[in-house]
This record gives C-alpha cells, sequence and structure tokens, in this order.
C-alpha cells in the first residue's frame, strides 16, 4: 500500500498522525489538571492548568488548516490564502503551547516546518520556522518555570528538531522538481521523436515519389513514344499488338502519376500526434487542446517552430503563471497558423517583462515572418496570440474542418 502513495501524501499523512498522537497529552491534561510551580507565586499557585476551549479550539483549528494546506503540496499555486493560512496553522501551535502551559506546540511546530519548503522561498521558510521557535519561549519560563536561559536552550533543541524536519521536507520538494522536470524532458522527447518520425516519413515518400516520376514515369513515356512510332510501321496483326501495348504504356504512365499526386497530397506533418505528447501528465496543469482535424503542415521547420513554442508556453505556465488549466487553441487560417494561448494563472502587472521564454518564442517566429502578442491580465491569467505565415504554396498544407476538438488533460 505504501508503494502507491508519493512522498507528499506520506508527509501529509504522518503531519497528520503526529497531530493526532498529541492529542493524548492534551487529553491527560484535561482529565488531571498539572498544579503550577509554587516558584511562580501565590496566585498562580492556586489556579491548577487545565485545558480549556481555547486551546481545543486551537488543536482542532491546526488540524483542519494543515489537511486544507497539505491536500496537493506541489501541485498548487501559492497564494496570499495558504501564506494567511500558514500564520494561522503556526498561530494555532503556538496557543496550544501557552493555553496548555505545556511543550506540545513546539511538536506541533516540527509539523509546520514540514509544509514551510512547500509554501515559502528557502530564507524566508528558515526565518519563520526560527521566528517561530522562539515564539514559545515564555511559555517554558511563565509555564514551566524554567529560566530564561534554560527556556532558550529547550527552544533551541526544538528548533534542531525542526530543522532536520525541514531539511527532510526540502530534500522531498527538490526531488519532486527533479521529477517533473524529467517528466517534462520525457515529454518533449517524445513530441521531438514524434516530429523526427514524421519529418522521416514526410521525406521518404518525397524520395519515392520523386524516383516514381523521374525513372519510372520517364522510361514509361518514352516507351509510350516508341509504341506510337512502331504503330505507325507495322500492319495487320502485328499492329493490333503495338497499339495494345501503347494503350497498356499510356494506363500505366497515368497509374504512376495518380501514384505520385497521392504521396504529394499526403506528404505532411501531422501535428497532432506531434503536439499530444506534450500535455501528457502535467502535475497540477490541465492542458486543453483545441486543433483543426486534421492538423497537418508540409514544413518540417514550421513544425518544428510550432512544437518548441508549444513546449515553452507549458513550461511558463507551470513555473511562472502558477495556473491550473490551459488552454491551447490551434487554427489555420489563410495560409497562417495562429495559436490562442491562455492561463487562469496569476498573470502580471502592467507591460509584460519578456523573458528569455518569450523572447525565444519572439526570435523563432520572426525568422520566418511570425508575430507574437502578449496580454498580461493581472489576476485573470496570461494569454499569448502566435501566428506563423505557411509557405507560398500553403494551399495544399492542411484540409482543415473548424471545430474539431481534441483535447488532452495533464
Amino acid at each position: 500500500m505504501l508503494a502507491r502513495l508519493d512522498h507528499t501524501r506520506l508527509l501529509r499523512y504522518a503531519g497528520l498522525f503526529t497531530w493526532a498522537v498529541v492529542a493524548l497529552p492534551l487529553v491527560s491534561l484535561w482529565l488531571h489538571p498539572i498544579e503550577p510551580s509554587l516558584d511562580l507565586g501565590e496566585e498562580a499557585a492556586a489556579t491548577p492548568v487545565r485545558i480549556g476551549v481555547v486551546a481545543w479550539s486551537a488543536y482542532l483549528g491546526f488540524g483542519l488548516i494543515y489537511a486544507w494546506l497539505t491536500r496537493g503540496l506541489g501541485s498548487r499555486r501559492v497564494g496570499p490564502v495558504n501564506l494567511l493560512l500558514l500564520t494561522l496553522l503556526t498561530g494555532c501551535a503556538v496557543a496550544i503551547s501557552y493555553y496548555s502551559a505545556s511543550g506540545l506546540g513546539s511538536i506541533l511546530l516540527m509539523v509546520v516546518a514540514c509544509v514551510l519548503p512547500w509554501l515559502l522561498p528557502l530564507p524566508l521558510g528558515i526565518a519563520w520556522l526560527v521566528v517561530s521557535q522562539f515564539l514559545v519561549v515564555p511559555v517554558y519560563v511563565r509555564g514551566l518555570g524554567f529560566t530564561w536561559t534554560d527556556a532558550l536552550m529547550q527552544s533551541v533543541l526544538y528548533a534542531g528538531f525542526c530543522v532536520f524536519v525541514f531539511v527532510t521536507s526540502l530534500v522531498a520538494r527538490q526531488q519532486s522538481q527533479a521529477r517533473e522536470d524529467q517528466r517534462r524532458l520525457n515529454a518533449e522527447l517524445r513530441a521531438t521523436r514524434a516530429l523526427l518520425a514524421e519529418s522521416a516519413r514526410v521525406n521518404e515518400r518525397t524520395r519515392i515519389s520523386r524516383e516514381l516520376h523521374d525513372l519510372l514515369g520517364h522510361h514509361l513515356t518514352a516507351l509510350s513514344l516508341n509504341l506510337e512510332v512502331a504503330g505507325h510501321l507495322v500492319r495487320g496483326t502485328a499492329q493490333e499488338h503495338v497499339n495494345q501495348a501503347h494503350t497498356l504504356a499510356r494506363l500505366l504512365l497515368s497509374d504512376v502519376r495518380e501514384a505520385v499526386s497521392r504521396l504529394r497530397d499526403d506528404d505532411a506533418i501531422d501535428m497532432a500526434a506531434t503536439l499530444l505528447p506534450l500535455a501528457d501528465n502535467v502535475p497540477g496543469l490541465r492542458i486543453d487542446m483545441h486543433m483543426p482535424e486534421p492538423f497537418l503542415l508540409d514544413d518540417p521547420e514550421r513544425a518544428h517552430v510550432l512544437l518548441r513554442c508549444t513546449q515553452e508556453i507549458i513550461t511558463n505556465a507551470v513555473r511562472h503563471a502558477q495556473a491550473s488549466v490551459l488552454e491551447l487553441d490551434y487554427r489555420v487560417e489563410n495560409g497562417v497558423v495562429r495559436l490562442r494561448a491562455r492561463d487562469d494563472g496569476r498573470g502580471a502587472q502592467g507591460a509584460a517583462m519578456a523573458g528569455n521564454g518569450l523572447r525565444g518564442i519572439r526570435e523563432r517566429l520572426d525568422g520566418y515572418g511570425g508575430r507574437l502578442d502578449i496580454d498580461p491580465a493581472p489576476a485573470r491569467g496570461f494569454a499569448l496570440d502566435l501566428s506563423l505565415p505557411l509557405q507560398a504554396d500553403a494551399a495544399a498544407v492542411a484540409a482543415v474542418v473548424p471545430g474539431e476538438r481534441v483535447a488532452a488533460t495533464g
């Protein structure tokens, strides 16, 4: 059963198990209140430590928030709501220590340390971890009667445990990113292999059609001319056989020309077979591809440009846009391939600053007279309009049936 669980689910279930175990000492404190130390004064000594509604509310709140935050580690975008929930999660852990006068909150802060690498950048995560541990220091002083030095040492001890948990989760996060990079590279490799296979098929069909036209067609034409001349030189039964052979030669020449024409007509790259592998199993991102049927290009170089541009758009949606849905709409209109890409990510403020990815897309398109238009809509996603002109003889490139939809979900 454990083999079917990935590392993110294991981390989540381990944290929930730790949270559940903390309930045992809380129940014990609730049933058997601890008398405070006499060193705290007569007023404090008269009031036993009893677990109340606030402590139980903080405990239940911690579990609910943790379950919500970890429901999709690594596959969801991190927004302000997640940061607010992380703050509440840390506050609940500290509150449990304050209202139970125990170090149980420090144990739960180890669970908080487990999710920090997934939600925060590394420097901010380390700072969050350290500050949260020092927030519990007054509990050791007032609730447990520690000196400030002992309380600080106790906090540092728990901080060491939290650092260990933090590093373990950080390694899991890095492995997840490495696995995603490997998946992306494999998808790109499959797409490139499909493009190469289509290009090889097109080149072979072109070679065969050229050989049929140049060699067999030439010889059949010469044979037909010779038979026509022979038909004028003979008489009687021999002339009938020569005329019959001439007719067969012309029919054979017509069949060869028809076969060459069919090979030329089918001399195109199937872009659906090339592009669909890019949408396979993209974590946290659903990719909907809308394509004409069939979607054929006869220029391998332009097909390669369209493939690379699609790869870059998907990569940007995963790495930068933090999107959950990406729509790719391909059309062939008036000898131009058009691609409309839109995601539901965070968009961009003001004018979009073209990074290396967008610059690469624009440079690829410029080499073939194409164009890239960017629509950065803050909080409404990111949209790209891409146009790639086909060759002058693009009329035979693609037979388009508008409205046909091919969907791939990753």
